[in-house]
């Protein structure tokens, strides 16, 4: 078939399109202005950015609207438009204006200061926080007060070498001028984001729902419109000057989106993609749905009595001490605990946050908080034990009943009384744990309940105690030297 005069014009017109736009966009993967950020743990992000920069003859650019907390260090350029375009050289321009700036810049020139009911005009000499010094045409010096008088300073332009904005000039070679559509990627700190969870017990506290968030809280000091975000959960080493650890912290409205994340493996840490592009304003906080809330998980909620709470072992001439370690706590701790595994409605690695606990009041139906947790990182198929506060009617006591050591004998023997009282319409079993803390060699040689060896130094009794009633556990052990 032969083409008609239409299909040869159309032909002829779409090559001449095409002359001039593949020279700028051949073999660009994704021709477009747009932002992508990758948020990691430790407090920083890596931002990839797809700009359409003037590239004039000489090769100078300006990259304006960069973060104040950006690494230079850090910078990658390429060119879309041109592979061949080569980065020279660069320089980050951060000295931006303000008053003292531009008071120091018009030092020998003319400016005006406005007070209540007078203008000065003249050459300014000097300045600091309480006064401003100026020559005036007259050739007389006038000092004004600063505080609470200075109404307005004019200045007639502003000076050469201040910016507006932090400003990266680069020297790019390139036998393109004109536009290019480039993609430049760099770090910057003070953005960071963490987990958060949100678990809601049944009424008889053996199932839970649960949500997650990430929260992702942004001063770099940049907004970052329309990005497509992701986060990386995982320990990556970083080396960080400690001089960039002094930025401040500050804190807008948070907004909430729902979209849950996609996850999946990488490397050796975990990447959590937002399926949607979304706005990171600079000094606010975000939040977004990590993911789909999983309904029905099994829990159990379990009690804890430390008696020795946080104490510490002591290698020295004190562990023969009578008095040494005998201590009692009363509170009983309480745990939620649940495994994190796809039977169990759940199974998807968690991120290192916050869980914070509620149950529903019967009687208006309003959630109630009941305490939060922080928990590290967790793999799919662990187990999660949240310690969410202490029960008010357990209580515990522990007390020595016998101490025993003979001089010229490497040998002491130790009695321990273990009480726990409940208080509660109903009976509950508690975990009593010790710590068998005077010396490495142990030997439990007398006890009224049977126990579990935890580790080379602690023991458990996991004891019933009835309703409005009390168990007591004793033990005598043998240590040796």
């Amino acid at each position: 078939m032969r083409p008609t005069i239409h299909t040869t014009i159309r032909t002829i017109l779409l090559a001449v399109a095409l002359t001039g736009v593949l020279p700028q966009f051949a073999g660009a993967a994704d021709p477009k202005e747009g932002v992508a950020l990758t948020v990691y743990n430790g407090g920083y992000c890596v931002a990839r950015e797809h700009r359409v920069l003037d590239i004039n003859r000489s090769g100078q650019v300006k990259f304006t609207d960069v973060p104040l907390t950006i690494d230079a260090t850090t910078v990658h350029f390429k060119s879309i438009t041109d592979p061949a375009a080569k980065l020279l050289e660069q320089n980050y321009q951060f000295d931006l204006v303000s008053a003292d700036k531009l008071l120091r810049k018009y030092i020998d020139k003319s400016i005006e200061v406005v007070c209540e009911g007078k203008t000065y005009s003249g050459t300014l000499l000097s300045y600091d926080g309480g006064q401003i010094v100026l020559k005036q045409d007259d050739g007389r010096i006038a000092m004004v007060q600063r505080p609470n008088n200075v109404r307005d300073i004019r200045f007639g332009a502003l000076p050469g070498g201040l910016l507006t904005k932090p400003t990266l000039l680069w020297q790019v070679a390139s036998e393109r001028p004109g536009k290019h559509l480039a993609e430049v990627t760099y770090q910057a700190s003070n953005i960071r984001w963490h987990a958060e969870y949100v678990l809601v017990l049944n009424g008889d506290d053996t199932a839970a729902d649960m949500s997650g968030w990430v929260s992702v809280e942004n001063n770099t000091g940049k907004t970052y419109r329309d990005a497509k975000l992701k986060f990386i959960a995982g320990d990556v080493r970083k080396i960080v000057d400690q001089q960039q650890l002094t930025a401040t912290r500050s804190r807008s409205e948070s907004s909430r989106a729902a979209s849950a994340m996609a996850e999946k493996a990488f490397f050796e840490y975990h990447m959590y993609t937002l399926p949607r592009p979304s706005t990171v304003a600079n000094a606010e906080v975000k939040q977004l749905e990590m993911f789909t809330p999983a309904k029905g998980a099994r829990v159990e909620k379990k009690f804890l009595y430390n008696p020795m709470g946080s104490f510490r072992w002591r290698h020295d001439s004190r562990y023969a001490n009578r008095s040494y370690g005998v201590t009692s706590n009363k509170k009983v701790n309480v745990f939620i605990e649940f495994r994190n595994e796809k039977k169990n409605n759940l199974g998807m690695p968690l991120p290192a946050g916050t869980v914070r606990v509620y149950k529903q009041d019967p009687d208006d139906d309003a959630m109630e908080f009941i305490g939060e947790e922080k928990i590290d990182h967790t793999p799919k198929d662990e187990k999660l034990s949240l310690r969410i506060g202490n029960a008010f009617d357990i209580v515990g006591e522990r007390k020595q009943t016998n101490f025993r050591i003979e001089s010229g004998r490497k040998w002491m023997q130790e009695t321990i009384e273990l009480k726990v009282r409940n208080h509660k319409k109903e009976a509950v079993t508690v975990r009593i744990k010790e710590p068998l803390y005077r010396w490495v060699n142990w030997k439990i040689i007398k006890e009224s309940h049977e126990h579990t060896k935890l580790d080379s130094r602690n023991i458990a009794y996991d004891v019933k105690v009835p309703v409005d009633g009390e168990t007591t556990v004793t033990y005598t052990v043998d240590y040796t030297w």
